[in-house]
């Protein structure tokens, strides 16, 4: 705000300035024209503007105000957090190409206000992070990696478009983060958050010179030996389509910032991966992979679409979705700015001359190591996760058929037992039979008590503060990763039959089933903590299996078993 004698002048003045663009386009109820010759483009640019008046209400915009710049709004404003999450801010970015981009009707595009509201949240950043530069998520002291490595690159890409270079306070922030990021090793290996300190110290490399060079090496070395020769990249072991989506965004950005490095193998075998997995409806992933989220970053697919038209077919499939409505609901606080930002970069690297949509492959696709697969037969087509329980989506010319998560048993404890909850669980992949078998797990469903959360921020104060990564672990393995086994086998067949897939599950008791209050079957349960998975999509309108009249019958060595042919109900 430098060099601003009379801000209010400088306001009205501009805003008077704008106000004929903005009243047509809202007098026309919308923000592109109807003559654009790109209707996929327009629909980005629809969706993600729209989404700006919910961001800046995320942010404390008064500069008097001793939280000014911070988007956390559950701290500043409701106050109910004792701690501003360092995620938050990177809503700069979104908000940095929202003032950037010139997108016919954009109501935002050049503002002054809007700068300064940016440049404000990179300097509250800087004063809420901790000395060593690095900052919290979910709980204090925490020193979350992906928080971090998110917020950076939003800082670099945000103060580059903005054009805020040289000011030392800034510099030496950006410094001190990208070095406890290179030198930072969370546990598990999560590969989208290592692109994304790839990504990171490739740009401070381009801003701040040569010292950046090794420890960038080193992190894009990490991440490519975490590439699975089937394509995916790890997210705690397994294959997750929505996250690898954005880690082929990042690479392909890196690929065209350094063409040298041979980055566009690495990344066109992770589309095609991405492509075999693409369901006919547009969507992507679901509860029977890894993380069971249903991200989908599209920008990377324009980027890379300049050389791999592979890419461009998958965002034309992809996209169709947003424009009728139908895309799952990535939209609560946390998580709707990666998707803004997503938008907004697709509209800026949109390939004008496309392919359209690539037609998905008939017959079996296995991936052994994901324990996927993926098989299109006729009309319908199925995805299936073995390890999460033989948890699948079918798909009958297009449609979504039937989601189906397996059996689900809650007890008068309150404790679940799940199939779907990722397992070691044994497989039998016949041509026309599929069978999967295994144990029962108990759901991870720790919740925070007042005493709980007493005690964990005491421990994180004193003793957690220096081992937060010992903290993490623990509370991976609690949330995420761990497993419990539950007194209940099951078995599910899958069948090809008279040209449709038929379905039989069997639920074997070890104690019989007098603890058991209720039974039943969802399409869309996840049973562990993931940040973006349990999201809103219409295909959930799908009923509710119950099963509890029939385990009440049973008697306690008995199994309860369900035959089913999967059909569309008139």
């Amino acid at each position: 705000m430098a060099g601003i004698t009379d801000p209010y002048r400088l306001r009205r003045s501009t805003y008077a300035a704008n106000r004929p663009r903005a009243r047509t386009a809202m007098k026309a109820g919308k923000i592109l024209p109807e003559n654009s010759a790109s209707p996929l483009r327009d629909v980005l640019a629809r969706r993600a503007l729209a989404e700006i008046p919910r961001l800046l209400t995320l942010q404390d915009r008064t500069p008097v105000s001793p939280t000014y710049g911070s988007f956390d709004r559950m701290w500043w404003h409701y106050r109910v957090m004792d701690f501003p999450t360092g995620m938050s801010q990177k809503e700069v970015l979104p908000l940095a190409l929202a003032w950037s981009l010139d997108i016919p009707g954009n109501p935002y595009f050049r503002q002054p206000e809007i700068r300064n509201w940016i440049e404000a949240g990179i300097r509250f950043a800087a004063r809420a992070s901790h000395p060593d530069g690095s900052c919290d998520d979910y709980y204090p002291f925490e020193r979350a990696a992906g928080a971090a490595a998110f917020s950076l690159i939003a800082f670099l890409d945000a103060s580059e478009i903005i054009g805020l270079h040289g000011d030392p306070e800034i510099d030496a922030f950006l410094k001190l983060r990208a070095n406890w990021l290179a030198t930072h090793a969370e546990s598990g290996r999560l590969s989208n958050h290592e692109a994304l300190i790839a990504a990171c110290l490739q740009r401070m490399l381009e801003r701040f010179g040569d010292e950046w060079e090794a420890p960038f090496r080193k992190r894009l070395g990490r991440l490519l030996s975490w590439q699975h020769r089937e394509g995916w990249f790890a997210e705690y072991e397994g294959a997750d389509p929505g996250y690898t989506t954005l880690t082929i965004a990042l690479l392909a950005d890196l690929d065209r910032r350094r063409p040298e490095l041979g980055l566009r193998d690495p990344c066109e075998r992770a589309i095609r991966f991405i492509h075999s997995m693409l369901h006919p409806d547009g969507t992507l992933g679901g509860e029977y992979t890894s993380r069971c989220t249903l991200n989908f970053f599209v920008h990377g697919f324009e980027i890379a679409g300049s050389w791999c038209p592979l890419g461009l077919a998958i965002n034309d499939a992809a996209l169709p979705i947003l424009a009728r409505g139908e895309n799952p609901a990535v939209a609560d606080d946390r998580i709707f700015g990666h998707h803004v930002t997503s938008w907004l970069m697709a509209w800026k690297e949109w390939q004008a001359e496309r392919p359209g949509p690539s037609p998905l492959p008939d017959g079996r696709v296995i991936y052994q190591d994901a324990k996927l697969l993926i098989e299109g037969r006729g009309d319908q087509r199925l995805y299936l996760g073995w390890s999460h329980g033989g948890a699948f989506r079918l798909f009958d010319k297009g449609r979504l058929l039937l989601a189906d998560t397996g059996p689900t048993l809650a007890m008068k404890s309150g404790r679940v037992a799940v199939t779907h909850l990722e397992a070691e669980n044994k497989v039998e992949l016949g041509a026309d039979r599929i069978v999967i078998e295994g144990q029962m797990a108990w759901a991870k469903s720790a919740l925070l008590t007042p005493v709980k959360s007493i005690i964990f921020r005491a421990l994180m104060i004193t003793v957690g503060r220096w081992f937060p990564d010992l903290i993490r672990r623990l509370l991976q393995r609690m949330l995420v990763t761990g497993r419990k086994p539950a007194p209940f086998r099951f078995r599910r067949i899958l069948e090809w039959q008279a040209g449709r897939w038929t379905l039989k599950d069997e639920v074997i008791p070890e104690n019989g089933w007098d603890e058991v209050a209720q039974a039943g079957i969802g399409g869309f349960q996840c049973s562990m903590t993931t940040v973006v998975a349990r999201v809103w999509q219409p295909a959930q309108l799908q009923p509710w299996l119950d099963l509890t009249p029939a385990t009440s019958r049973l008697g306690a060595q008995e199994s309860l078993t369900l035959d089913r042919v999967p059909e569309f109900v008139a």
